[in-house]
Parts: structure tokens; C-alpha cells; sequence
């Protein structure tokens, strides 16, 4: 049976979702360890691999269960036990057989958290701090993202995806309290995406660089910028099916 799950985790405790040879320290390492224990052998397929880290509030998984395991309340209540506190099983539910946790996803949306206010050490692994940024210049600029574009000047160079085109449908910036909180929405992003384009916001913030500058690099005129900005305060907040 195919079940489809929402999860959140710290991404500051692991290397990132995706498993790997050199290190078991990984969401989907954690989260096959914990079904192995209670006989549940699958593959776990998520919407969308996080880097290290980055965060996820609503973060969907899919994976398949044995004809033997039927209650949800007990599976989730055993998978907790074994996770928290770095990971926390939100719900199951079940899923059609052909429901694919990254390629039936129409939809996926982050949020980056930012404040000027001075650094908390129990906030660092949460947010990114920031000084002396403009905020109505990046709030002029941030609607250059949203429409379909071409945004091979917005990955990193080992990307394997077929194409570099996307399409956002929102994006925006605004503040909350004392936070500054960025936040897009698309049918999906390329590798690092969005950190880069959060970096090149808060250069136009600094006055580092333009909005004009931002244009030339979305229409693959110029590349101004490759930087990233930190993980800390990156969210993956909403997957649409």
C-alpha cells in the first residue's frame, strides 16, 4: 500500500535529505532507519531534496507499506518515537499507487527568514542575519522573479535537470514581527535556486547590485552573481498536489 506522508525537520542536524555513501547523518537515511526497524523495507521518495542545512516545515514523502501495517495513528506514533526531536512525522494517509511524492507534485513553495536585528545564538541555525539592508529595494525588485523564465544563472553548475526553465507564481517579500520573510512559489526549482536568488535580493538590499542588473541576468544576458545565501533560514513550507 502506497502512503503519502508530511514531515518536518532541523536541517541543521544533517547533510542534507538525500542519502549518502559517506555519511548516515541524513533525513532519508534517519527515516529508512526508522521503517527498517518496525519491517518496513521501501524505498522513501520525497518532492523535493533539501541541501544541508535547510529546513522543512511540510516536507511530503511517499513510501509503501506491507499489507500487515493498516493503523496510521500507531505507525506515526512509533516513527516519532524513533525520530524526534530532529524529525517529526506530521501525518499519513493513504495514497494512490501511481502518487509520486516529487513528480505528481504541481506546486512547491519556500520561505526564507531573514532579521536586522543583532545575532541570537539560539536563532543562528534558524535564520539569517542580516545589517544595513534596504528593505523597499528588494521589495521593488523581488516581482522580476515571478512568470516563466529561464534561470540557468540561478543553479548550480551540477544540476541534472532537462531543463533550466521554471515558472514562479509568487514571490514576494514582507515583514513579520522582526523578521523579513522571502517567499516563492513554482512548479518547481532548480538546484539552489532559490538561495541564489535570495542572495542576489539582498545584494540589490546592500545596493551591491540593481534591479536593472537582476533583469539582464533572469533574460541570460549576464551573470552578476553565483553566490549563495546561507541555509539557515530556508523553509520548504508547501507542496500542492
Amino acid at each position: 500500500m502506497r502512503v503519502k506522508a508530511t514531515i518536518a525537520y532541523d536541517g541543521s542536524r544533517f547533510f542534507g535529505f538525500q542519502s549518502q555513501k559517506s555519511t548516515k547523518n541524513t533525513v532519508a537515511t534517519s527515516l529508512q532507519i526508522a521503517l527498517n526497524s518496525l519491517n518496513i523495507d521501501s524505498k522513501i521518495v520525497a518532492s523535493g531534496r533539501t541541501d544541508r542545512g535547510v529546513h522543512a516545515t511540510n516536507q511530503v514523502i511517499h513510501f509503501d507499506l506491507p499489507s500487515y501495517w493498516q493503523d496510521f495513528k500507531k505507525l506515526k506514533e512509533h516513527l516519532n518515537q524513533r525520530l524526534f526531536p530532529a524529525i517529526i512525522i506530521k501525518k499519513i494517509e493513504p495514497a494512490f499507487d501511481n502518487f509520486h511524492a516529487r513528480f505528481s507534485a504541481k506546486k512547491r513553495a519556500y520561505r526564507y527568514i531573514l532579521s536586522t536585528k543583532e545575532p541570537n545564538p539560539f536563532e543562528a541555525n534558524y535564520i539569517t542575519f542580516v545589517k544595513d539592508i534596504d528593505f523597499k529595494k528588494i521589495e521593488d525588485s523581488i516581482n522580476l522573479f515571478k512568470g516563466k523564465h529561464d534561470f540557468r544563472f540561478f543553479q548550480k553548475s551540477a544540476n541534472n535537470a532537462n531543463s533550466s526553465i521554471r515558472e514562479i507564481y509568487r514571490a514576494k517579500v514582507y515583514r513579520f514581527k522582526e523578521y523579513i520573510i522571502i517567499y516563492f512559489e513554482a512548479n518547481g526549482f532548480l538546484r539552489s535556486q532559490i538561495r541564489m536568488m535570495v542572495d542576489f535580493l539582498l545584494k540589490i538590499g546592500k545596493s551591491r547590485l540593481t534591479k536593472a542588473e537582476l533583469k539582464e541576468q533572469l533574460l541570460c544576458k549576464k551573470q552578476y552573481s553565483s553566490t549563495l545565501s546561507p541555509p539557515y533560514g530556508l523553509y520548504l513550507c508547501r507542496v500542492v498536489y
